[in-house]
Order: structure tokens, then C-alpha cells, then sequence
């Protein structure tokens, strides 16, 4: 996602080695950081979602167990 913005702020800094540090990349760098911050947001969404996917898995297993279990006793 910020691969361009990268590429553009590396651009910035071999194109501008002076100007740089008084201002010249600082639209990038502000762009970076705001892309840097929505993908820590979107990876924190994908592990939440993951970890209540698992939770859920979980209790479907041990529902399965539980049905198999009463199903074998009913069966003896």
C-alpha cells in the first residue's frame, strides 16, 4: 500500500540531499506516515477478525466433539 510513497520519498531525498532537511520532502513524509498508521489500523482489524474466527472455530469444535460424543453414547 505505501510501496509508492516510499519510492517517491527516497526519490525526494537522492533528488533533494540538501533541501531536505529544511522542508523539502515533509509532504511526503506526512503522506508516509498517515499511510503507515491506516495500515496499522488494517492489521490490527485483520488479527481481530483472526482471533474471533479462531474463537469461533473453537466452539464449533467442541460442539462437533460434544454431538459425536452423545451420538457414540446413544449408539452404545
Amino acid at each position: 500500500m505505501c510501496a509508492e510513497i516510499i519510492e517517491e520519498f527516497q526519490k525526494c531525498h537522492l533528488e533533494h540531499p540538501i533541501t531536505k532537511f529544511f522542508g523539502e520532502c515533509t509532504e511526503l513524509k506526512i503522506k508516509l506516515d498517515r499511510c503507515f498508521r491506516q495500515e496499522d489500523v488494517f492489521i490490527w482489524q485483520k488479527a481481530l477478525k483472526r482471533k474471533a474466527n479462531f474463537e469461533q472455530s473453537k466452539k464449533l469444535k467442541e460442539r462437533l466433539q460434544a454431538l459425536r460424543k452423545e451420538t457414540a453414547e446413544n449408539d452404545s
